[in-house]
């Protein structure tokens, strides 16, 4: 089924780009809302101080400064501005009273026993912890304590094990303040690509490589941003500063570096001048928007979306004017609700990142004919050499053609018209696509009126190869490419950038991983719980990069049983499901073009597992050209293609076990071998690691890693047919990449990797049956 990639309403513009200078510094919570009422600056020490540190006299010019509060991550209910792992903590801040409040009291959050003085006098002795933000009275003696002017908060907190976490502010109990907006982790680490961004040079290639039009305007650069309450619809009147389109409002590269809670909406505001083209129609695109959106043109509604991970359009012709026109979007992100959110949480830790809220990929302008090509879907035929295509229309297509011409390398190869929406195409002596010969085929596409005159054209490419399965001598399933058996051996890529997050600094950083892992000797990456800009796969496609492709994740997820047998499903509601099913068919709708693709994943590691049989069928269904793996490392349920360990450190599959005899035998993750790099760390006051502890030299850490590769090496004479090590780069606080998290060291060489992945590659002596 082919979802519409246009949603009802719709501006083109010759979209006015003014000159700016990005600014990287990170913005202090003080900063992002100069008028919040709360103090969240402090001194520091972890250091014994002084007796009469708490006195208002005492001089704490040599402890450190740090944004409150103080803790590790993931501690339940915290707002973490600085690291605090030692046992003990002293903290001094100064606030200012107009006046004292009648009802005074201390908002707090704390472990384990906290001691808080007001002006050198004990206000507060508090035992034992708390998982989220409480209100303490101060009665009318400790009232006294406070005084107008500047005022002196002192505290000591003491921890015993765990996570842990203070932060304490006096407040008025019947006028309570806002308390200051997240901060994500504000790491020093920043990429190559990233330090060389402009607002001029953020993402200005082309973002639709496989229906390409030549006229079409980029509206990424800076916009204007506030963060409003949730319940506000009313367009802002002021803006609380500028934000970097494409980067998101937590990344170091859109230069705000705010979290986005669940209560508050987020709205981006900029102009654009557009010269309308009598008769055209105005397109309106955004490659992704995390979470739920709606887009105003000139105060008039054009559209709602909901779904964070792939592309979207509004028409936008009936509110767009010639000249100058107004675009606003309103945003909200409730991420760790019911939505897909992949690896995002609100506090980041252990294999869990950074939340991703907005605009994170690049927004569009184009205008087309009345009757125009919507979208394209391309099929091919390793065994005839065919390419098929199915077009599909806006506007009324009545009395219309659709003439196809192939070209390879300039030279026209093969030319077709039909009347109908459908067409198919033989090459002659068709050259097939592959990892070691990545041969694509360029279209041109028009749409032609009943005179032959063009209505439409666009500009697309196709590989020719088929996917299928086969068994072995010993009836052990392989994979096939155009009909013979394929190892696939290629890094778990989860797409993460330290100063970008979701969003790659630009096309040439994304290029870059995808080139380096081909130069280590991969054929294959498994897409990670992320959908890429739609220019990643067509930079596997030319290069000849294979990928597995994950949905993202979120929603309720069942106890994981591994392979075990007998797994139970989570519990969705029929609204939870259709939405997680509509974004999955809209994933497949997006990528389903690019030849690089070659396994479905709809499942990882039961995370929101839910309807298994019934995702499962329906994938197979919905795309029989590729191979579908229910449930990488998940709860295995008997359908799709593969059967999926997960595995930690060293390689493992239950290769004795009858149950997975009809399935493809992979392991979908294994190694995880970390090493960190001293300078390229994102944080290096972190609890770092990776899978089996840390190696203490460089030597152990290739020793592991060659380790992993032989018992890999051993499995696949047995049978299994691909391996996934984790991972391409570091991630936050995994250092267990094959590079760091900023791309500038690698731990291990390409062309040494390259050396070492050989043995993977080399024949097995058993013959290969039929494909299917």
């Amino acid at each position: 089924m082919k979802t519409p990639r246009i949603h009802s309403h719709t501006v083109l513009a010759a979209g006015r780009i003014c000159v700016w200078t990005l600014t990287l510094a990170v913005l202090s919570l003080g900063q992002l809302r100069a008028a919040d009422p709360v103090t969240n600056t402090w001194k520091f020490t972890t250091d014994r101080p002084d007796i009469g540190w708490q006195k208002t006299a005492f001089n704490d010019s040599s402890w450190q400064e740090g944004e409150g509060g103080f803790g590790t991550q993931s501690t339940p209910g915290s707002r973490l501005g600085t690291t605090w792992k030692t046992g003990d903590i002293w903290l001094r801040k100064s606030f200012n009273l107009d006046q004292v409040p009648q009802s005074p009291a201390l908002l707090l959050h704390h472990d384990d026993e906290t001691e808080v003085f007001i002006n050198g006098s004990l206000a507060s002795e508090l035992t034992g912890w708390r998982t989220s933000y409480t209100t303490v009275p101060l009665d009318k003696n400790q009232r006294e304590f406070l005084t107008e002017g500047e005022n002196v908060l002192a505290v000591h907190c003491h921890q015993d094990a765990g996570g842990q976490y203070i932060d304490v502010h006096v407040i008025d109990a019947e006028n309570p303040p806002t308390l200051p907006p997240l901060s994500p982790f504000n790491s020093k680490l920043i990429t190559q690509w990233g330090s060389e961004l402009t607002p001029e040079n953020a993402w200005t290639e082309y973002p639709r490589p496989q229906l390409v039009r030549e006229n079409w305007t980029n509206l990424n650069g800076m916009w204007d941003y506030t963060v409003t309450p949730e319940k506000q619809f009313k367009t802002p009147d002021t803006w609380d500063g500028e934000i970097l389109v494409p980067f998101c409002l937590e990344s170091r590269l859109g230069g705000v570096q705010r979290m986005l809670d669940p209560t508050e909406a987020l709205w981006y505001h900029r102009e654009f001048d557009i010269a309308i083209e009598k008769g055209k129609r105005t397109l309106l695109n955004f490659e992704a928007v995390d979470y739920r959106c709606e887009v105003f043109i000139n105060d008039t509604s054009v559209g709602t979306h909901q779904g964070g991970n792939t592309p979207f359009a509004f028409d936008i012709t009936d509110a767009v004017k010639n000249g100058v026109n107004t675009m606003v979007v309103r945003v909200e992100d409730d991420t760790e609700a019911a939505q897909l959110r992949g690896k995002q949480v609100i506090s980041p830790g252990g294999i869990m990142y950074t939340q991703v809220s907005g605009i994170w990929q690049t927004v569009w302008l184009e205008q087309v004919s009345p009757t125009y090509l919507n979208d394209l879907s391309i099929s091919t035929n390793a065994a005839d050499g065919t390419i098929s295509i199915v077009c599909e229309t806006a506007g009324d297509a009545t009395n219309t053609k659709l003439r196809v011409v192939v070209k390879e390398e300039g030279s026209t190869v093969a030319e077709t018209e039909s009347a109908t929406s459908e067409v198919t195409v033989t090459i002659p002596n068709a050259k097939l696509w592959s990892p070691d010969s990545p041969h694509l085929y360029s279209l041109e596409v028009e749409l032609l009126d009943a005179s032959n005159n063009v209505i439409d054209q666009a500009e697309s490419y196709a590989g020719i190869r088929s996917v299928g399965k086969a068994q072995d001598a010993d009836g052990n399933w392989q994979m096939t490419l155009n009909g013979k058996p394929i190892f696939h051996w290629g890094p778990l890529d989860q797409g993460w950038w330290p100063d970008g997050l979701l969003t790659p600094p630009s096309d040439e950083g994304m290029l870059f991983d995808i080139e380096w892992l081909k130069a280590a000797g991969f054929n294959m990456i498994r897409k990670h719980i992320k959908v890429e800009p739609r220019r990643y796969y067509y930079h596997c496609d030319r290069l000849g990069m294979m990928v597995w492709q994950d949905q993202v994740s979120g929603g309720k997820t069942p106890p994981w049983t591994h392979l075990e047998p007998n797994p139970t499903d989570a519990e969705w509601s029929d609204a939870h499901h259709d939405q997680f099913m509509l974004e999955f068919d809209w994933m497949i709708d997006t990528l389903e073009n690019h030849p690089s693709i070659v396994v479905w994943g709809p499942f990882n590691e039961a995370w929101g597992q839910h309807r298994t049989m019934e995702t499962g069928q329906w994938t197979v269904e919905r795309d029989p050209s590729r191979l579908v793996n229910i449930a990488s490392g998940g709860n295995f349920w008997p359908v799709g293609d593969i059967a999926d360990q997960h595995a930690y450190p060293n390689p493992f599959f239950p290769v004795d076990d009858g149950r997975f005899d009809n399935f493809i035998q992979v392991v979908g993750e294994f190694g995880g071998h970390g090493y960190p790099v001293e300078g390229h760390l994102w944080d290096a006051e972190r609890d770092n690691w990776g899978y089996g502890g840390l190696p203490k030299t460089m030597a152990e850490y290739r020793d592991r890693y060659q380790t992993s590769l032989n018992i890999l090496n051993e499995l696949r004479h047995k049978g299994v047919a691909a391996g996934v090590y984790t991972q391409t780069t570091d991630v936050e606080g995994e250092i267990n990449g094959l590079m760091t998290y900023d791309r500038k060291v690698e731990k291990i060489p390409p062309s040494e990797l390259s050396q070492m992945h050989r043995k993977l590659f080399t024949p097995i002596s058993r013959p290969i049956g039929t494909d299917q």
